[in-house]
């Protein structure tokens, strides 16, 4: 089984990105052939400044790698370093109905925050699917705000299939159930493009304001509340044991807990499982020369990947 998902160099990663798709991805090293690219090509929607995309990128590569993805077990590689992909989705846009990206919720709620609308953006899930079906991955870890694309992507396969003959594998979605959504600092989903995010990798004092102006509502400490759908709870609940997990929602509603003890439990559990890792990416960011080459091995198995390919879909298309 091959398992592929990719992630965008638009800004510092943080806790939504690592259980949203970051941890399902090292979870299942061990069930199948990784691929894991860095999605910079996608990143250009929004990032127009190239050395920050630089820096972004090898950012990610760091991140990935502290936390636990295992280049003696996947591939890890930059999306620009596999040009292929590009003639794909240009092969694949000629597939696409218009009607099918309109459709595309992501695309019209960046333009209700404001995003420019631009081709690239618009044509965002064909990209994505050319990256998908290029590895011909079996399986596809992404968050809930990406299932559609997902199904972009199935409905892509099955038009070329239908055209030019079965060249592609129709992939599926996993999306673990306990992480569907994650919610930001503000109540709505965490995602840079909300500016509601809490960094894996931020500098403490920052970490803790943000876990501090976490939005509650104003029920007094005395008074017992509801935990689910608590944005406190609902993050606590990612980290915590279910034991811990059990005992904050029991304070909750027992009343006399109030929203700043649950905040310092969520930051003592959030510094209990990522202090190793920020060791970790510590040491790694001390030899950039052995990134690059992690990042160099990656892109030479996936391109192997990519040419077998796209010497099929060429045959097909008749070039």
């Amino acid at each position: 089984m091959r398992i592929l998902t990719g992630i965008q160099p638009s800004g510092k990663l943080h806790w939504g990105n690592y259980f949203g798709a970051m941890k399902s991805m090292f979870d299942l090293q061990e069930k199948g052939d990784i691929f894991m690219f860095i999605a910079n090509y996608h990143a250009m929607t929004t990032v127009r400044d190239g050395a920050a995309l630089r820096e972004q990128t090898r950012d990610v590569a760091l991140d990935y790698l502290a936390c636990g993805l295992n280049p003696d077990k996947a591939v890890i590689y930059r999306q620009s370093d596999v040009p292929e992909v590009q003639e794909l989705a240009w092969f694949l846009s000629c597939l696409t109905p218009m009607g099918l990206l309109e459709r595309c919720h992501s695309y019209k709620d960046k333009m209700a925050h404001g995003f420019d609308a631009t081709h690239g953006l618009f044509a965002y899930p064909v990209l994505m699917a050319a990256d998908i079906l290029m590895m011909n991955a079996d399986l596809v870890p992404v968050g809930k705000d990406q299932k559609q694309h997902l199904e972009v992507t199935r409905d892509l396969a099955q038009k070329f299939n239908n055209a030019f003959g079965e060249i592609f594998k129709l992939p599926d979605a996993y999306i673990p159930d306990s992480v569907a959504t994650i919610p930001g600092t503000d109540g709505q989903k965490m995602s840079k493009s909300y500016r509601n995010t809490i960094g894996l990798f931020e500098d403490a004092k920052a970490i803790k304001k943000k876990v501090m102006a976490i939005v509650t509502d104003s029920t007094p400490m005395e008074e017992p509340k509801e935990p689910e759908g608590n944005s406190i709870y609902e993050l606590y609940k990612l980290f915590a044991t279910p034991e811990e997990v059990a005992e904050m929602a029991a304070n909750f509603r027992a009343g006399g807990y109030g929203y700043g003890h649950a905040k310092k439990a969520l930051l003592e559990a959030y510094h209990r499982l990522f202090d190793p890792f920020r060791a970790r990416r510590e040491e790694l960011a001390k030899d950039p020369d052995t990134l690059e080459d992690i990042l160099k091995a990656g892109a030479v198995k996936a391109r192997a990947a990519a040419a077998g390919t796209m010497e099929k879909v060429r045959a097909a298309v008749g070039l």
